[in-house]
């Protein structure tokens, strides 16, 4: 009787933990591709049909950051787990201080043009959440599709590739798929431009070392490992020429973004400068990755399938800081171009990671004989959400910029102390949001 009785007990508090969307009907809704499939589910959030870049992610939770990652820009994001939505969204404002930067998420709003699901749920619970995926996804004016054989949509995409799309709502479902060339294609687009910030603005200005971060499309979560590791931050738009006030900060990032890396080039040819005349350190993720290969005299091309999702295996051919040669790590990724792999490699560069799958450039780093101290890789070390097998890698870039600032105000004649520039983490390790109840 006893146990009975604190089974109801334990089944009356779950209860109180859950809430339930609003009962509303869910329009007809179809995903055409452009190779000629068609799936038919019904749709919720939004009820307007869009164009888009169908994609797909293995992520299994996080759908929340991959939705707000700037990355999936003009992207049809097909989610490979079946049941999305149990968690619901959070409340997406934080203070903005040295442990947050304004946001839970990766930014303010959802980025990517729809989400096509298996089962979405109409019942959320976690002890964050404020809404539904679909209430949130209607206020975003995002529209989404469940219903329809996800294993499908995805073996079509890991067959023939990402795949243009559109998703049609309500009466635009019982209309023919459209034509070819009414397909829209995002990449064709400068998409950084639309993500990047117009002006630039400071985080954390009491911090003791100072970087500036080049926003292709910057994760919320790329700034708070920032912040969170001491450092004071000014965040500059894509295309800012940071030759012009280099000389006021300790370190450079560049940060990740959307679409094709050759719209970017102009921060390329910026760069370039700057790695020929600057000493200082030099960090790239993803689109920062990309620019930096191209700055260094790499091509940038479009890979048939992209890798997107929390379970990609790099393996390290080079030690720096945390990161060991010989050692297979695994990451979060989100993108469609990559560096072409060449043979001899530029002058001063060598390869850093290189994908365990594919075999594509997964990272590149300056030689130690050229003095610089240069690193990009494609994957997203901060990886809210993922993994974090190599989130010290910010810790190695913060401790390289206090090190050389350090070398900078001492005597020649007086040895550096490395405990001076080592970072005290205590507590600022990154914290996972949203995880699944």
């Amino acid at each position: 009787m006893l146990v009975r009785n604190f089974t109801r007990i334990a089944r009356l508090s779950r209860g109180f933990a859950s809430h339930a969307s609003p009962s509303t009907s869910m329009p007809p809704a179809v995903l055409h591709l452009k190779t000629g499939q068609s799936f038919s589910g019904r749709s919720f959030g939004a009820p307007r049909s869009i164009f888009g870049e169908t994609v797909f992610s293995t992520s299994i939770t996080s759908y929340t950051e991959s939705m707000t990652d700037p990355s999936y820009r003009g992207q049809i994001l097909v989610f490979t787990t079946p049941l999305i939505g149990n968690y619901g969204v959070p409340n997406n404002k934080t203070p903005v201080n040295s442990q947050d930067v304004g946001v839970v998420l990766e930014s303010e709003r959802i980025q990517c043009s729809a989400v096509v699901v298996a089962d979405v749920a109409e019942k959320f619970s976690h002890y964050t959440a404020v809404e539904s995926l679909a209430a949130w996804c209607q206020r975003n004016n995002v529209p989404g599709i469940t219903g329809v054989d996800t294993r499908a949509i995805t073996t079509l995409l890991r067959d023939q590739g990402t795949t243009l799309g559109r998703l049609a709502i309500g009466p635009d479902a019982c209309l023919a798929p459209p034509c070819s060339e009414e397909y829209w294609d995002p990449t064709a687009e400068n998409l950084v431009s639309q993500v990047s910030t117009k002006t630039p603005y400071d985080l954390n200005p009491s911090g003791d070392v100072k970087i500036a971060v080049l926003d292709f499309g910057a994760k919320a979560n790329i700034l708070r490992s920032l912040v969170r590791r001491g450092a004071a931050v000014t965040v500059l738009p894509w295309n800012f020429d940071f030759n012009k006030i280099r000389d006021q900060y300790d370190g450079l990032f560049l940060s990740n973004g959307p679409g094709d890396p050759n719209h970017c080039m102009e921060a390329a040819m910026h760069l370039r400068k700057t790695l020929q005349e600057w000493d200082k350190p030099v960090f790239g993720i993803c689109m920062g990755h990309q620019v930096i290969g191209m700055a260094a005299g790499l091509e940038a091309y479009r890979m048939t399938f992209g890798n997107r999702g929390h379970n990609q295996p790099v393996l390290a051919l080079a030690s720096s800081g945390s990161i060991k040669a010989g050692r297979v790590y695994v990451t979060s990724q989100n993108h469609q171009y990559a560096l072409k792999l060449q043979d001899p490699f530029p002058a001063g560069w060598e390869p850093f990671f290189i994908n365990c799958n594919d075999s594509s450039v997964e990272g590149i780093k300056s030689t130690s004989e050229s003095g610089k101290k240069v690193w990009g890789v494609q994957f997203h070390p901060e990886s809210a959400g993922g993994p974090l097998d190599t989130i010290e890698m910010f810790t190695d870039f913060l401790a390289e910029c206090r090190a050389h600032k350090l070398q900078l105000n001492v005597p020649t004649s007086q040895p550096m102390d490395a405990a001076r520039f080592a970072p005290q983490l205590g507590a600022q390790t990154p914290r996972r949001v949203a995880v699944a109840a």
